[in-house]
């Protein structure tokens, strides 16, 4: 199986290749993604000798994050795919960086400005993959969903802004919060994986993405 997966859901513009299980990745810090993501993507695949073809399918960050962000994460996944041929996986970007973190509960927190956050509870499983607890949400940190039992690890840039009001807000139920986690290309791309391998793509033209606040609020329609 041969994967593109990118995230640009936040500050990060992250992308990787997953080739049979192994990744390449290529990740550049508060940079201009509309700049960056598609040198960073030819750079991946001049580097692993393969063209876009030759690809099963390309996994883009769907959201929740940033507008612009995922505006130009969702049209270049549109593009590439229409251009190649190919289904995408629309993966969480959430769900992403709760993968990361390595926790077998994460509570994963955006900054979704307007002093919110976007936020999103997952499990690990036996398979060592994350699924969600809860819906994700868009929340006040005082008010975000309270999870069930104890033992959750917190981690994303909600976290290291709104760190002392989520852990008053969640008490006992977290036992400490990872500063500076952010959703990296690798672990869209183990998710984006096993989507594919379940059949959870969808066409070019329905991929779109999930912003979550009312007004601008899309459901994906696929994808983990």
């Amino acid at each position: 199986m041969k994967l593109l997966a990118f995230d640009t859901a936040t500050e990060v513009c992250t992308a990787a290749l997953w080739l049979d299980g192994e990744v390449r990745e290529r990740l550049e810090r508060r940079s201009q993604h509309s700049e960056h993501l598609l040198p960073m993507i030819d750079a991946l695949l001049k580097e692993a000798g393969v063209g876009l073809r030759q690809l099963d399918a390309i996994a883009f960050g769907r959201g929740p994050g940033s507008f612009t962000g995922l505006r130009i994460g969702a049209g270049i996944a549109q593009g590439l795919a229409l251009g190649a041929g190919l289904p995408l996986v629309p993966v969480s970007s959430l769900a992403t960086l709760a993968q990361g973190i390595g926790a077998e509960r994460v509570l994963a927190a955006f900054d979704a400005r307007m002093q919110q956050v976007y936020w999103g509870a997952y499990w690990r499983n036996s398979k060592g993959l994350v699924e969600p607890m809860q819906a994700e949400v868009v929340a006040d940190p005082v008010a975000v969903p309270f999870p069930e039992g104890h033992g959750w690890v917190g981690g994303g840039p909600g976290w290291d802004v709104y760190g002392k009001q989520l852990e008053q807000r969640l008490g006992y139920a977290v036992e400490h919060w990872v500063a500076g986690a952010l959703p990296q290309a690798r672990h869209l791309a183990v998710l984006a994986a096993v989507a594919f391998a379940a059949g959870q793509t969808v066409p070019p033209e329905n991929a779109v993405p999930v912003y979550i606040r009312d007004g601008v609020a899309t459901r994906a329609k696929s994808g983990p």
